[in-house]
């Protein structure tokens, strides 16, 4: 019977993370559809390199709206709904720029798209890990990375089955259709329950352990969860009830987040919001938006002509990092967090290096005297450095992040880690094309193995383990024990100041 239920609530918590993660998928088609639909948009709109690179990379600047938003939008109306803003957004911005007739209004529609990405980065992670069992949080977790990853396939798809279209109709068909899946995603909300460490936030306690019982492996861990959820939020364990009112003195929690986060904050919490930065910012720094925006330019340098191999070529790109994300998502729970990094991480490093290797003899030949295992090194490195990249620095962003900060902070901590992100991004996305003018294409990328380099000294450094703890014990991990917030808030219910409502 406890094996039954075990396996009927993994099934539910899978459904969950399924359902969260499809924002995600619409964030990846908006990445992936860009790299080919750019050649186009190029022509058509006659734009020169440098708008070529502030289109591309501008959705991230863009999504800090929505990262930062979304944080204050998931602790206040739940993580759930916070989805639908996303969904609306990704809609809203694929019709703008499937309709438009100008640079101007296709920049329009990027920001608008971009709100939804940075709601859609930040929230589809947050809430699979709040909803997830410890014995399973890394392979859930995983679930919006591989999302991102198979939403970049179908953009590159939509590339190519697309492009045969006229120009003029091809790239605006590609980013149109963007628009249906929005529609689904907002439907499918109804189907997924609030996270339970929201509602024991908002004092709801019967509704928490209602949702804890639905995805706990035992109702024992059920009830151990519920408590641990209790402590971490500075409810007393004595105080129960079906709902507890929570008194307008709280106010000022969001502040007391920041100066916990930023201003003031705790070695222990400095410990993690340097993690969490650190680790964002190294994803984007080695390079990989070089290579999934920029593919068919990469390739192109690496020897491959004609738009149909560009494409293929770059599908296969899409199929790399897809099949080895869901190798990751296999492994995050067996392997550990480390492992996963630190060898996929070393891999990014020689790959790179090869691939910069490649594109330096390629550069250097003769258009007529290409050696063929140059081209052949440059495909190879570009196809390994995914597969690297999608095994464990891809995946391990949003599944480490979401993991490491306490409750009170996770929402607004996952958002500044976001922001990092999202400007590492787009200063790599826009700057791309200017570097390989400056330092040759092959030289931007021994530049990121350099980066790539550092941040394996970082990660060895700086990030434990974390692999089948809750999340409230992996707060002890970096050293934490109650935070002040925390402190506060007990201190407050035994003053009276929160009780349980009649």
């Amino acid at each position: 019977m406890a094996v039954d239920l075990k396996k009927k609530n993994a099934s539910y918590a899978f459904t969950c993370a399924i359902l969260a993660s499809m924002a995600s998928i619409i964030l990846g088609y908006d990445i992936g559809v860009m790299s080919g639909a750019s050649l186009y948009i190029k022509k058509d709109l006659e734009i020169t390199d440098v708008q070529v690179e502030i289109l591309m990379g501008i959705l991230n600047i863009y999504s800090l709206v929505g990262s930062f938003a979304a944080g204050r939008t998931a602790d206040w109306i739940g993580r759930r709904f916070t989805v639908v803003f996303a969904a609306a957004f990704f809609f809203a911005g694929a019709l703008l720029m499937g309709f438009s007739v100008d640079y101007a209004t296709l920049m329009i529609g990027r920001f608008v798209a971009g709100i939804g990405v940075g709601y859609a980065i930040m929230i589809a992670p947050v809430y699979t890990a709040e909803i997830s069992p410890a014995s399973s949080r890394g392979f859930l977790t995983s679930f919006p990375e591989v999302s991102i990853n198979l939403g970049i396939l179908l953009g590159y798809v939509s590339n190519y089955a697309f492009a045969r279209l006229p120009l003029s109709l091809g790239w605006r068909v590609m980013l149109g259709v963007g628009a249906a899946p929005s529609v689904l995603l907002a439907l499918m909300v109804f189907g997924m329950p609030e996270s339970p460490r929201w509602l024991v936030m908002k004092g709801r306690l019967a509704d928490a352990k209602a949702v804890l019982e639905k995805i706990a492996d035992t109702p024992e861990e059920a009830s151990e969860r519920l408590a641990d959820i209790k402590a971490a939020a500075g409810i007393p364990d004595d105080l129960d009830g079906d709902v507890v009112t929570v008194s307008r003195k709280r106010g000022g929690e969001e502040g007391q987040v920041w100066r916990e986060l930023v201003v003031s904050p705790t070695p222990a919490m400095r410990r993690i919001v340097l993690a969490a930065v650190g680790l964002h910012f190294f994803q984007q720094a080695s390079g990989v938006d070089s290579i999934v925006l920029y593919s068919p330019r990469v390739f192109q340098s690496a020897g491959i002509t004609g738009d149909d191999q560009l494409l293929g070529t770059t599908c296969a790109v899409g199929v790399a990092k897809t099949v080895f994300i869901l190798v990751a998502a296999f492994l995050l729970d067996r392997a550990g967090r480390r492992p996963l990094l630190l060898t996929s991480t070393g891999g990014m490093v020689v790959s790179l290096v090869g691939l910069a290797t490649g594109l330096t003899v390629v550069g250097r030949s003769p258009d007529a005297q290409v050696p063929s295992w140059a081209v052949g090194l440059c495909v190879a490195s570009i196809l390994a450095y995914v597969a690297f990249f999608s095994v464990g620095l891809g995946p391990m962003s949003g599944v480490y992040t979401s993991e490491i900060f306490p409750l009170r902070a996770r929402a607004l901590g996952f958002a500044v880690a976001v922001a990092c992100n999202r400007v590492t991004s787009g200063v790599i996305s826009m700057t791309f094309l200017s570097l390989s003018s400056a330092i040759t294409i092959g030289g931007s990328f021994f530049l990121y193995a350099a980066i790539s380099s550092l941040a394996w000294v970082f990660f060895f450094t700086c990030l434990p383990e974390t692999r089948g703890q809750t999340l409230e014990e992996i707060g002890k991990v970096f050293g934490m024990d109650d935070t002040p917030m925390e402190a506060e808030d007990s201190a407050a219910y035994s003053e009276g100041l929160l009780a349980t409502s009649p």
